[in-house]
């Protein structure tokens, strides 16, 4: 049962890193099994597929993020019923910090993980995300749409994968981004203080009036 589990473990690693680093596309079965010292026939004994496979992967942060994004969120609202914007973003920091906890870098880790999702099309992903973490999703978005009532539906769904969008990006240079604060206006910024400065910009974003 430990070899196993350790091998099991091992592939989702390997896969993890690969994917994040040059996308699902573009990350094979056999390059998975390589990084992992496995064979094929261990990929298709505990996953089944490659589809699968990228399943597991994201489902290692969904599965702790979603309940804890979900609680923050719903802790936020008893508090304001209305809550603003800032604050529904904010709510959701402490739960994408945790998963640090997981793996190191583990924060930004899952969102280009995410964010590959989205730009390659992997739309089995988004049936798996709706299907297995549809009521938590519903919990941001209602309160997403209950902060800014006055606009459309539709265009709350665009400016969310803008959003998403943005917060990749952000994610992916941050390195680049903390070298480049520090040496010209001196200021010394991690994971969590880029994250916060993002808040601002995507919460005008959402709530913006006009087409």
């Amino acid at each position: 049962m430990a070899n196993r589990f350790d091998t099991k473990t091992r592939i989702l690693d390997a896969a993890e890193r690969l994917f994040a680093e040059r996308g699902f596309s573009e990350t094979s079965l056999r390059l998975i099994t390589s990084k992992a010292e496995v064979n094929l026939a261990s990929v298709n004994y505990h996953f089944g597929s490659k589809k699968e496979l990228i399943r597991a992967v994201l489902a290692r942060y969904l599965d702790v993020f979603m309940p804890a994004a979900s609680q923050a969120i719903n802790a936020q609202r008893k508090q304001e019923q209305q809550a603003s914007l800032p604050e529904i973003f904010s709510a959701l920091v402490s739960p994408l910090l945790k998963l640090n906890q997981l793996c190191p870098d583990g924060t930004r880790t899952f969102l280009q993980l995410l964010g590959r999702g989205y730009i390659e099309s992997q739309g089995h992903l988004r049936w798996f995300i709706t299907s297995h973490y549809g009521d938590h999703l519903q919990t941001f978005v209602k309160a997403v749409s209950e902060s800014v009532p006055e606009i459309p539906a539709a265009d709350i769904f665009w400016r969310l994968h803008f959003t998403l969008g943005t917060i990749v990006f952000a994610m992916a240079s941050a390195d680049a981004l903390m070298e480049i604060a520090a040496a010209d206006f001196n200021e010394s910024n991690d994971i969590e203080a880029v994250i916060r400065k993002v808040i601002p910009y995507i919460s005008a974003g959402v709530a913006v009036s006009g087409n």
